[in-house]
C-alpha cells in the first residue's frame, strides 16, 4: 500500500467516544499518524496492521513533546495484535501513572498534610529500596482533600476522602527493578530497542525476548507506582479505607496500552475515579463491561468495526476515562496537516465564525502548532462525565468534591 493508503486506512481505525471540541479533534487528527507508523511496521514484520485506538470521552492532546510527535494523543486505549504478539511500541511511554483514593472519617488540615509532605520529601522515602522522586508538583499530579458523597442508595462511605495522583518518574530510567520505561531516558533500551523507519518518521520497538522482558517489566513497574502511592498516603493519612489505586497510563499486555483511561474492569479497584478539575465535584464510578452491542451501533462504528475485522476489541474496550483532559478553548477545529514526513503541523482554525455587516462569512483566522507542550490549555468541565454515563462505561456511584488542591 502506498503511504496515504496506509494512513488512511489508519484514521478509520480510530473509534472514538471523544466530545467534539478541537482538543479531541487535534487528538484524533495526531493519533492516525502513530497508527499508521505502528501498521507500517507491523507489516514490515510480517503481522497483520491490526492497530487501533478506542478513545474515551476524554481524548484530548498530550503534553508529553516525545509521545506527540511520535503519533500519539491521549484518553483511550492503543492496540495492536492479540495480546501475546512479541512487539513492544516503546513510543507511547507508557508511565504507570495512577490515582489511590482513600475514604477518611475525618480530613487533617491543609497545613498538616503540607507540612508532613514537606518532611517526607527531605527524608529520603524509598518503596523497594529506590528513593522516592517526588512528582506531586509536576503536571497534573496532586493531591486533592475532598467531601465524599454517595450518589445511589444502598452505597455507604465516610465523609471525606483524598486523591492522590502521581506517576514513577524513578523507574523512567534504569533501576534496581530492570530496563526503564522510557526509550529515551534508559540505556539498557538504548541497547535493545530497533529503529524502524516510516514514511511519518522513526518507531522504535522491542521484539521477541525483549518485548516479553520490557511487558513484565511494565507490570513490575505498575506495582511499584502502585505500592508508591500507598506507602506515601500512610505517612500522611495513617489508616484509612482504600477505594481505588488505579492505574490509567499503563499495558495490560505485550500489545495494549491504557493512555489516560482506566480499565473499566480493574479487578484491584472496588470503584474508580474520574476527576474532573479542582472547582468541580470529581466521581466514582462502578466499571461496566463495553462497548455495549447498542452503543457501537448508536456511534456509527459497527459496519466499519465488521470490515475492518475490530468489532471483538470494541466489545471488549472496557474503558472509562480517568479525568475531563485538556481543552483547548481558543481553537474550533482542525483545518488541515501539513505532513512534511517526519514533522507535522496542524493548522487550527482560532475565532468564532462571524459575518460582516453585509451578512457574508469572513474568513476564520487560523494557528499553525507543531509542539503541544506549551499551548495555553485548561481542563474541560463534566461533559466527559456525562459521555462516560451515555455510552454505559459506568455506574456513578459517588461525589468527590475538592475542599483543598495541594501542588507541593
Amino acid at each position: 500500500m502506498k503511504p496515504e493508503e496506509i494512513l488512511q486506512a489508519a484514521r478509520l481505525r480510530i473509534f472514538s467516544l471523544a466530545l467534539n471540541d478541537a482538543a479531541a479533534k487535534l487528538s484524533e487528527a495526531n493519533m492516525a499518524y502513530g497508527l499508521a507508523k505502528i501498521n507500517y511496521v507491523l507489516a514490515e514484520l510480517g503481522y497483520e496492521a491490526d492497530a487501533l485506538f478506542i478513545g474515551s470521552p476524554d481524548t484530548t492532546i498530550t503534553r508529553n513533546s516525545a509521545r506527540w510527535s511520535a503519533g500519539f494523543g491521549y484518553g483511550g486505549k492503543l492496540q495492536w495484535g492479540p495480546g501475546d504478539r512479541p512487539v513492544v511500541v516503546l513510543d507511547a511511554k507508557p508511565n504507570v501513572c495512577g490515582m489511590l483514593v482513600g475514604a477518611l472519617q475525618s480530613l487533617p488540615s491543609v497545613d498538616e498534610v503540607i507540612r508532613d509532605l514537606h518532611r517526607l520529601q527531605h527524608s529520603h522515602m524509598t518503596v523497594r529500596d529506590i528513593e522516592i522522586e517526588w512528582d506531586l508538583h509536576k503536571g497534573n499530579h496532586f493531591i486533592d482533600l475532598c467531601a465524599l458523597e454517595p450518589a445511589v442508595p444502598g452505597v455507604e462511605f465516610p465523609p471525606y476522602a483524598f486523591v492522590l495522583h502521581s506517576s514513577a518518574p524513578e523507574l523512567r530510567g534504569d533501576s534496581s527493578l530492570g530496563m526503564g520505561l522510557y526509550w529515551d531516558e534508559s540505556a539498557a533500551l538504548a541497547s535493545r530497542f530497533q529503529v524502524f523507519d516510516t514514511p511519518w518518521g522513526e518507531l522504535h520497538i522491542l521484539l521477541d525476548d525483549d518485548a516479553a522482558e520490557f511487558t513484565q517489566f511494565s507490570l513490575t513497574a505498575e506495582q511499584f507506582a502502585k505500592e508508591r502511592r500507598l506507602a506515601v498516603a500512610r505517612e500522611l493519612f495513617g489508616e484509612f479505607q482504600l477505594i481505588a489505586n488505579a492505574t490509567h497510563q499503563g499495558m495490560s499486555d505485550a500489545n495494549t496500552v491504557y493512555l489516560g483511561c482506566h480499565d473499566s474492569l480493574d479487578p484491584t479497584a472496588e470503584y474508580l475515579p474520574i476527576m474532573v478539575r479542582g472547582d468541580l465535584p470529581g466521581y466514582l464510578f462502578e466499571g461496566l463491561p463495553n462497548l455495549s452491542e447498542g452503543v457501537i451501533r448508536q456511534m456509527g462504528f459497527h459496519d466499519r468495526a465488521v470490515e475492518l475485522n475490530a468489532l471483538a476489541a470494541l466489545r471488549n474496550a472496557n474503558i472509562i476515562p480517568h479525568g475531563a483532559g485538556y481543552a483547548l478553548p481558543h481553537f474550533r477545529d482542525v483545518v488541515r496537516v501539513i505532513d512534511l514526513g517526519d514533522h507535522r503541523s496542524f493548522e487550527m482554525s482560532v475565532a468564532p465564525a462571524t459575518t460582516n455587516e453585509a451578512g457574508l462569512h469572513v474568513q476564520d483566522g487560523t494557528e499553525i502548532i507543531t509542539d503541544t507542550h506549551d499551548l495555553p490549555q485548561k481542563y474541560r468541565g463534566r461533559q466527559g462525565v456525562f459521555k462516560t454515563i451515555e455510552c454505559g462505561l459506568g455506574l456513578l456511584v459517588a461525589k468527590v468534591t475538592p475542599l483543598h488542591v495541594i501542588k507541593v
